[in-house]
């Protein structure tokens, strides 16, 4: 019983981690390409600005699956 409840601790932990390194990546990724073009035509900026702020719905996504896990801890417990 407790082992379940540590395991499903971790697996949301686990969540939160993988998706906040996913989003640094992908807005290390973007951000390069986004500033790159903004350099060469200035009028990217809004574009560039955009495409940097979609990367957080991975972490979003993370969060919420983290929760609908942690949720089931006490359907486990009780």
């Amino acid at each position: 019983m407790v082992f379940e409840i540590e395991m499903l601790a971790l697996t949301a932990a686990m969540t939160i981690v993988g998706a906040a390194f996913a989003t640094a990546w992908a807005e290390k990724v973007i951000g390069g390409a986004a500033i790159g073009a903004m350099a060469e035509k200035p009028e990217l900026f809004v574009r560039g600005l955009v495409l940097m702020v979609i990367p957080e719905t991975i972490i979003i996504f993370g969060l919420v699956l983290a929760i609908i896990i942690v949720g089931k801890i006490p359907t486990i417990a009780g």
